[in-house]
């Protein structure tokens, strides 16, 4: 008989679609599914609570790992215990790309406390933990095109290195409606200085998902959201070069692959 530690530790290092669970893919930007004795249990990732989830009898914690994580052992911790996981490295592609309005690429001083307020505002629905939101982790595209930008491109603005690219932009035309990619409950909507028209939905346990550069916003603050339903419309506000869709998915307060809740959908 294999001995279960070992399917297990196989289970971490490979690319492996666990239950209903989402993609276990263990690298910078990817997801960590560690098996755990209770789903109860609060679990802490680099000081953020950890999705715990229930699946045939098994429980598990559902990690998001930071583009910036280093390969090597990681460590979740529940109380004074420690579990330790592996990330594996992952190297990703570059993008050149060219922003015709240098204020999107270097902001006024006057647009600092803006952004500023704003990042402050999308952060506490980021680092929050909601366990009376059900929890839905089966996803689906919110609007139908190619990948005009996948997840975790290293991204050069006017030849000015930034920050990886935390999402998926797809491309459409203006105006194709875009749809909630699961259950759940709208917790920011507004007009931001990069991201434009934006809306964040809350999908439980610090599960959340993030539209940007939209033309129009038909939710509001609250507002109970299912599969389908109509969050706006495709648009090309805030910093784009054209219209398109910017979706991601943040877990623990982390910019994850989005790939990994879709599915048979490969991960780039």
């Amino acid at each position: 008989m294999i001995p279960r530690l070992f399917i297990f530790l196989c289970c971490l290092l490979t690319s492996c679609l666990v239950f209903g669970l989402p993609e276990n893919l263990p690298v910078p930007g990817g997801i960590a599914i560690v098996e755990i004795e209770d789903a109860g249990a609060k679990f802490i990732s680099r000081n953020s609570r950890v999705m715990t989830l229930r699946e045939q009898e098994q429980s598990f914690a559902i990690v998001g790992i930071p583009l910036s994580a280093d390969p090597g052992t990681h460590k979740l911790k529940v109380g004074n215990r420690t579990r330790e996981f592996v990330v594996q490295p992952k190297r990703y592609r570059e993008q050149h790309l060219t922003i015709k309005n240098d204020r999107q690429v270097n902001p006024y001083q006057q647009d600092l406390e803006r952004i500023a307020n704003e990042r402050a505002e999308m952060d506490e629905v980021f680092t929050s933990f909601d366990v009376n939101v059900a929890t839905f982790t089966e996803f689906q595209l919110p609007v139908d095109g190619p990948i005009s930008s996948p997840f975790g491109l290293k991204r050069f603005l006017n030849e000015q290195p930034r920050s990886p690219h935390s999402g998926l932009d797809i491309a459409v035309d203006e105006g194709v409606a875009i749809k909630a990619t699961a259950p759940g409950i709208v917790a920011v909507t507004g007009n931001y200085f990069f991201n434009g028209n934006t809306v964040l939905v809350d999908h439980g346990q610090g599960l959340i998902s993030m539209y940007c550069h939209m033309s129009r916003i038909d939710v509001a603050l609250g507002n109970k959201v299912d599969s389908d339903d109509i969050l706006g419309a495709v648009g090309q506000t805030g910093r784009v070069t054209g219209p398109h869709l910017h979706w991601s998915v943040s877990l623990n307060n982390v910019r994850v692959d989005p790939n990994l809740f879709l599915g048979s959908r490969d991960s780039d």
